[in-house]
C-alpha cells in the first residue's frame, strides 16, 4: 500500500509539472506565481483569497474617497482579518504611509510582536520596493496582490526583498484593482 501511494505521488508531481509548463504565463485561473516559480492553488483557497482580497478592494475605495492613491491592504491571521489599512500618504504627509507599511504596523500590534508568521497580506496593488523590504522583515510567509505595477513594484527593482519562504500570488480580482487606480489617475488629470 504505501508504495501504490508513493508511487501515485511521483506520478501526480509529474503530471502537475507538465500541465505547468504548458500553461501560458498570463494564465491567471488557479496558477499562483512564487517568485517567477508556478504552482497550483486549490479553488478553496482561490475562493478565500477573492474574499479577503474584496475587503482590500474597500479599504482602497475608502483611499479613493479621501483622496489618497487606491490601495488597500488586509492582514489575515488564521482565518481572521487582524488588520485593515489604505494608503495615508497625503493626509499624513509621509511619504512612508503606504498601504501595507499602516498594515504590517496594525498587524504587529494586534499580534504583540514583529514577526507575522502566521499570516497572509491581501494588498490591492503590487507592493513597491520599500514596502517588499519591510514585509521580508516581517517573515510574512504569504502575498496576495491584485494588479501588478510595472512602474514601481518590487519584482522588477528588488524581486529578493521578501523572506526567501514567502509565496507570493498575484492576480486575484485584478481588473477590478486596475480600474480602480485607473479612474483614480484619469481624475487627477
Amino acid at each position: 500500500m504505501l508504495f501504490y501511494l508513493e508511487n501515485y505521488a511521483v506520478k501526480l508531481r509529474e503530471l502537475c509539472r507538465q500541465t505547468i509548463r504548458k500553461v501560458p504565463p498570463n494564465y491567471l485561473g488557479n496558477i499562483c506565481g512564487l517568485r517567477k516559480k508556478m504552482y497550483l492553488c486549490s479553488m478553496e483557497e482561490q475562493n478565500k483569497d477573492e474574499q479577503y482580497m474584496r475587503k482590500a478592494l474597500q479599504e482602497a475605495e475608502a483611499a479613493f474617497d479621501e483622496g489618497e492613491i487606491p490601495i488597500g491592504a488586509v492582514v489575515v491571521c488564521q482565518d481572521h482579518i487582524i488588520a485593515r489599512a489604505h494608503n495615508l500618504t497625503e493626509t499624513l504627509h509621509d511619504v512612508t504611509a503606504h498601504a501595507e507599511m499602516q498594515a504590517i504596523t496594525q498587524a504587529a500590534n494586534e499580534l504583540g510582536g514583529k514577526y507575522l508568521t502566521d499570516c497572509t497580506l491581501y494588498v490591492t496593488v503590487e507592493p513597491c520596493t520599500m514596502c517588499a523590504g519591510a514585509l521580508g522583515w516581517s517573515q510574512i510567509p504569504r502575498i496576495v496582490y491584485g494588479c501588478s505595477d510595472p512602474k514601481r513594484g518590487y519584482s522588477d527593482y528588488a524581486p529578493h526583498a521578501l523572506h526567501p519562504k514567502c509565496k507570493v500570488i498575484g492576480g486575484i480580482l485584478e481588473e477590478e484593482c486596475r480600474q480602480l487606480m485607473q479612474e483614480f489617475f484619469q481624475q487627477k488629470r
